[in-house]
């Protein structure tokens, strides 16, 4: 049996840098507060660092494809300027109603699906039960959910409600607090 690892799964908008609707320029960027010191903690414990995101601004044509993978170099350098490897990321320029032309589509990439999980999964030999997913709103959490993702945690700001009483997750005020989890032995006791 092949070697897995663990994951950290980000989503980008909302996670790691502030929601700013339809981002792709490296000047709308503000990184949000916590996401380098949480992702060196989860990078010491031995998690691969992987970022999942719906980008639905493609499929309106509100920017490129190019546009978004020269943004992502932009925001791999600025982690790489803070000692983090992020070791992938994964997006889905898909939307069934409001995408045009080929673009207009019901992807199994796009969250509340799990595909971009399962891609990473096979891509960088992940263990989805021991992961871990930070997502800040509820198609996040149902993305992990639905994939097998072993921990769950929503940052609150997003989501104005509850997501779904049939999922397990947890809900965080800071990105500080989920480092804190990933600390605690409970963590990888299976634990809550």
């Amino acid at each position: 049996m092949e070697n897995l690892f663990p994951a950290l799964f980000l989503d980008r908008d909302g996670v790691v840098n502030r929601e700013v609707g339809y981002l792709y320029k490296p000047q709308q960027v503000e990184f949000t507060a916590g996401i380098f010191d949480l992702c060196r903690v989860a990078q010491k414990l031995g998690y691969k660092l992987i970022v999942i995101t719906n980008q639905a601004g493609i499929a309106r044509e509100f920017y490129t494809e190019a546009d978004l993978h020269s943004l992502m170099q932009w925001m791999t350098a600025e982690f790489e300027r803070e000692q983090i490897h992020l070791d992938g990321y994964y997006y889905c320029p898909h939307h069934p109603e409001h995408g045009i032309g080929r673009y207009r589509q019901d992807c199994p990439d796009r969250k509340p699906q799990p595909g971009m999980l399962f891609r990473a999964a096979r891509d960088h030999d992940i263990d989805l039960s021991q992961s871990l997913l930070v997502g800040d709103r509820c198609t996040d959490i149902e993305a992990g959910a639905a994939a097998g993702v072993g921990r769950l945690v929503l940052l609150e700001g997003t989501e104005s409600g509850k997501c779904s009483s049939d999922l397990s997750y947890g809900r965080v005020r800071a990105l500080a607090e989920v480092g804190d989890l990933l600390r605690k032995a409970e963590f990888y006791a299976g634990k809550p």
